[in-house]
C-alpha cells in the first residue's frame, strides 16, 4: 500500500511539473536563442539547464496561467549579483536568433548594453502580437527598423538607442497608438521623419538625436498632447520651427541643437511650458523675441551659433527663473542688460557678437 501511494505522489508531481513548467516548444526557441549568442566572463547562460524553463532560468519569466514565456529580460549593465561578485559590465557576442520569434506569448524583451551583439533587428519580431517592450539598446545591431513594425499594436516602450540603425523610419511606425516611449538615439537613421508622426498620440518621450534625418519638423508633432521630451539635435534637419511647437501643453524640454533649422524663433516658444531648450548651432536669423515675462521658467536657454541679430530682449530681466542661458556666436548688438539673470553670467555666454557691451564684457 505504500508503495502504491509513493507511485500515485510521483505521478502527481509529474503531471503538476508538466502543467507548471514551459512547453517543449518555448524551451527549444530560448535554447536556440542561446546558441546564437556568447557570452564569457558572467555564465549569464549557466541556469539555463533543465526542462522547466519558467523557474530559475536567468532573465525568463513565464505566464502565471499559460506558462508560455512571457519576458526575457538580460541587461549587460545591473545590480545583479551576477555583476557584483565579477565587477564588471557584460560584453556579448553573437546575433539575436530568429527563433525568438516561437514564444508567441512574448511581452517583454530587453536584450541591453551588452556592446558586441551585431546582425539584425529579426523581420519576424513584427508577428510578436502581444509584445509590449522592445529594448536592444547598447549593441552593435544593423540593418533597418522593420518596415512592419506597426503590427507591434500593444508595443509601449521602442528603445534601440546605440547600435548602428540604419535605413529610414518606416511609415507604418506612426501606426503604434500604444507606444509610450520612443528612443532611437545615435545610430545611422536617415531620410526625413514620417509626416503623420503625429498619429503617435499617446507618445511622451522621442528622442531621435544622433543620426542623419533630414527633412523638415512634421507640424504633426505638435498634435501629441502628451509628448514632454522632444529630442531631434545632431541631425541634418532643414526648414522652419513649426509655430505650433510652442503650443504644446506639456512639452517641457525641445532640443534641435545641431541642425540647419532656419527661419526665425517663434514667440509662442518663449511663453510656452518648455523649460529646456537649446536651438544652438543652426541658421536662425532675426531678433529674440523680447516676450518675457513673470511665467518665464528656463533651466536652459542655448541659442549659440545662429545668426540672430538686434539687442537681448529686455524682458528677459522679468522672468521667474533663468538658469544656463548662452547666446554666443551670434550677431547681437547693444547694451547687456544689468539686472537678474544677467548678473550671475559669465562672458562666455555672450562672446563673438557683434557689438555687445556691458559686463560681463567690455564696458559701453
Amino acid at each position: 500500500m505504500h508503495r502504491f501511494c509513493n507511485i500515485i505522489l510521483a505521478l502527481l508531481f509529474a503531471v503538476i511539473s508538466a502543467v507548471t513548467s514551459c512547453p517543449p516548444s518555448d524551451r527549444a526557441a530560448l535554447l536556440a536563442f542561446k546558441a546564437a549568442l556568447h557570452e564569457p566572463h558572467l555564465g549569464i547562460f549557466d541556469s539555463w539547464k533543465g526542462t522547466d524553463c519558467c523557474h530559475n532560468w536567468h532573465g525568463v519569466s513565464c505566464d502565471a496561467e499559460s506558462h508560455r514565456v512571457a519576458d526575457i529580460n538580460l541587461r549587460g549593465e545591473s545590480q545583479d549579483p551576477i555583476f557584483q561578485r565579477a565587477h564588471t559590465t557584460g560584453f556579448m557576442t553573437g546575433f539575436i536568433s530568429p527563433r525568438i520569434c516561437k514564444l508567441a506569448r512574448l511581452s517583454g524583451l530587453t536584450i541591453a548594453d551588452w556592446k558586441g551583439i551585431s546582425g539584425e533587428i529579426p523581420k519576424c519580431i513584427t508577428t510578436l502580437s502581444f509584445l509590449r517592450i522592445l529594448d536592444l539598446v547598447g549593441n552593435k545591431i544593423s540593418g533597418e527598423i522593420p518596415a512592419d513594425i506597426g503590427k507591434l499594436q500593444r508595443l509601449t516602450v521602442l528603445n534601440i538607442a546605440d547600435n548602428q540603425i540604419s535605413g529610414r523610419i518606416p511609415a507604418s511606425l506612426t501606426s503604434l497608438s500604444s507606444l509610450m516611449h520612443l528612443d532611437l538615439r545615435n545610430n545611422k537613421i536617415s531620410g526625413p521623419l514620417p509626416r503623420k508622426f503625429g498619429q503617435l498620440r499617446m507618445l511622451s518621450r522621442a528622442l531621435l538625436s544622433g543620426n542623419k534625418i533630414s527633412g523638415p519638423i512634421p507640424e504633426s508633432i505638435s498634435r501629441i498632447y502628451r509628448l514632454a521630451d522632444l529630442d531631434l539635435s545632431t541631425n541634418n534637419l532643414s526648414g522652419a520651427i513649426p509655430l505650433s511647437l510652442g503650443k504644446m501643453a506639456v512639452l517641457t524640454t525641445l532640443n534641435l541643437d545641431c541642425n540647419k533649422i532656419s527661419g526665425t524663433i517663434p514667440t509662442t516658444l518663449l511663453t510656452s511650458s518648455v523649460t529646456n531648450l537649446n536651438l544652438s548651432q543652426n541658421v536662425l536669423e532675426g531678433k529674440i523675441p523680447d516676450a518675457f515675462g513673470s511665467r518665464s521658467y528656463f533651466t536652459v536657454i542655448d541659442l549659440a551659433y545662429n545668426k540672430l541679430s538686434g539687442p537681448i530682449p529686455k524682458t528677459l530681466t522679468t522672468a521667474a527663473y533663468i538658469g544656463h542661458l548662452d547666446l554666443s556666436y551670434n550677431h547681437l548688438c547693444g547694451r547687456i542688460p544689468t539686472e537678474s539673470p544677467f548678473d550671475h553670467l559669465e562672458a562666455s555666454s555672450f562672446t563673438h557678437n557683434d557689438c555687445l557691451c556691458g559686463k560681463p564684457l567690455k564696458a559701453c
